[in-house]
């Protein structure tokens, strides 16, 4: 590991602070913040809210968006219990409004802990003079190291009408919930969306140029939630795209490659996000990016100019928002803590909050052979103990990977209810390296769906 010397820049009272962090978000914040109370001068500059993507148009909305929606479902299921539910109606503005107050506490909580450490905000857009200059709100700092945290960007493709959908930031603030809804696009954003919406009263189209949704994630995982949405009444049209988007005098028609149309009320491109550089002065100073926008940088988080530095999604590793804390924690370390620090990305867990949810940590059934395992599969399917009462035709699926001659437990993926909650506690056992004969040794917790990963006994048949 290298010295704490080698991080070390030119002597840091010569500048105004000791490290200027572009962007407020997730990362941003708490490597600013941890730099100061290892006793940096540290300012932060932020051009819209403070809390970045996952506080503003992300995780925390959208997952208060997908507790809304599991209501209808939960309606449904109270009859199966004895519940008599009368009449009921969905208010949009209400759920809009009470989301956006929550996120206005937020961001005054992410503003009180900064003034706390000590950390200057500043209000407006930074961009890089040279390797030590910032200019921001038309004043010119300098620092011994700039931290470059401006996260990403939803895209939209060049489509004739482009100009008429909306992005996964702008759904957080509609004027009016659509009746009917087009979504563009096979990742986890469009397959949030496609949930929250069709739980909000929706009818739901989603199209996506690929034949199975969720590409990334497990086969077993990405075709049980293809067929779950479909389940669900979402539409979906797979294998053809969007060739175009117009205004109707009803709302907009969205023309796909097979020359079928379809009109709808409202158009989400959910289309994939790209690094946010624009502006910043990156290749005027020299920081090396790659082809899709990302920032190049070392296992410290160093660009191609050594006292500039990148974290999360705008270096383009793992696009999660604990990822970009913890690498936000590394930078503090590193330069002012005396602890030269990395990130281990292996076994990072994740989750989708489609309903129902995915939880998911480890390699996938292809990644371990990709990597040369000899593996054996363990799989499940079954109707939870809840819908056996509700009706509901959901059900839940679970998979373990391992590998055959250690027998250690390489994946841990799970589709159903409370996956993202169930998949934390795994994540611990996939990141000490446990076995499958530990997961056998531990007894399950009756009844819940969770001890299914302790009683899995039977791999299934080899392909």
């Amino acid at each position: 590991m290298p010295a704490h010397r080698d991080f070390v820049g030119p002597a840091m009272a010569q500048f105004d602070y000791d490290l200027f962090v572009i962007g407020a978000g997730s990362g941003g914040v708490r490597a600013s913040r941890m730099s100061a109370r290892f006793g940096a001068r540290v300012a932060v500059a932020e051009n819209r809210d403070l809390g970045g993507t996952c506080v503003n148009v992300g995780c925390v909305p959208k997952k208060l968006f997908v507790y809304g929606a599991e209501f209808s479902g939960a309606f449904d299921d109270a009859a199966g219990f004895g519940w008599a539910v009368g009449p009921r109606t969905f208010d949009w503005p209400t759920l809009r409004d009470n989301k956006t107050r929550e996120i206005q506490r937020l961001n005054g909580t992410y503003g009180r802990m900064l003034s706390d450490a000590g950390v200057t905000v500043l209000n407006g857009t930074a961009r890089l003079i040279d390797k030590h200059t910032v200019e921001c709100a038309g004043k010119r700092v300098t620092a011994a190291s700039v931290l470059v945290a401006t996260g990403g960007w939803p895209t939209v493709p060049n489509w004739p009408g482009r100009e008429h959908v909306v992005t996964s930031n702008e759904m957080f603030f509609l004027p009016t919930f659509p009746r009917h809804i087009v979504i563009i696009g096979g990742g986890y954003i469009a397959v949030e969306f496609a949930g929250i919406c069709r739980g909000l009263g929706a009818d739901v189209t989603l199209i996506y140029r690929g034949p199975v949704l969720l590409r990334g994630f497990d086969d077993g995982v990405r075709s049980f939630v293809t067929e779950e949405l479909r389940n669900t009444g979402i539409r979906l049209r797979l294998d053809t795209d969007v060739s175009a988007v117009a205004k109707t005098s009803n709302g907009f028609r969205v023309t796909q490659t097979d020359s079928t149309t379809i009109d709808t009320d409202l158009v989400l491109a959910a289309t994939g996000r790209a690094p946010n550089i624009a502006g910043l002065g990156l290749e005027e100073v020299g920081v090396a990016t790659a082809a899709n926008g990302a920032i190049r940088i070392d296992e410290f988080y160093r660009t191609s100019v050594p006292n500039i530095l990148a974290i999360g999604d705008v270096t383009d590793r793992l696009q999660l928002t604990p990822v970009a804390i913890a690498e936000g924690m590394c930078v503090a370390r590193t330069l002012f803590g005396g602890q030269p620090s990395t990130l281990d990305y292996d076994a990072v867990p994740t989750a989708v909050f489609c309903q129902p949810n995915i939880g998911t940590v480890g390699l996938t059934e292809a990644a371990a052979r990709a990597a040369g395992h000899d593996i054996i599969i363990y799989e499940t399917q079954f109707k939870p103990m809840k819908h056996t009462l509700s009706g509901r035709a959901e059900r839940t699926f679970m998979k373990l990977v391992v590998d055959a001659n250690s027998d250690r437990v390489l994946g841990v993926h799970m589709v159903g209810d409370a996956a993202g909650e169930i998949i934390q506690g795994l994540a611990v056992a996939v990141k000490a390296g446990a076995t499958k004969r530990i997961f056998d040794a531990t007894i399950g917790i009756h009844p819940t769906a969770a001890e299914e990963f302790v009683t899995m006994r039977e791999p299934r048949p080899s392909r």
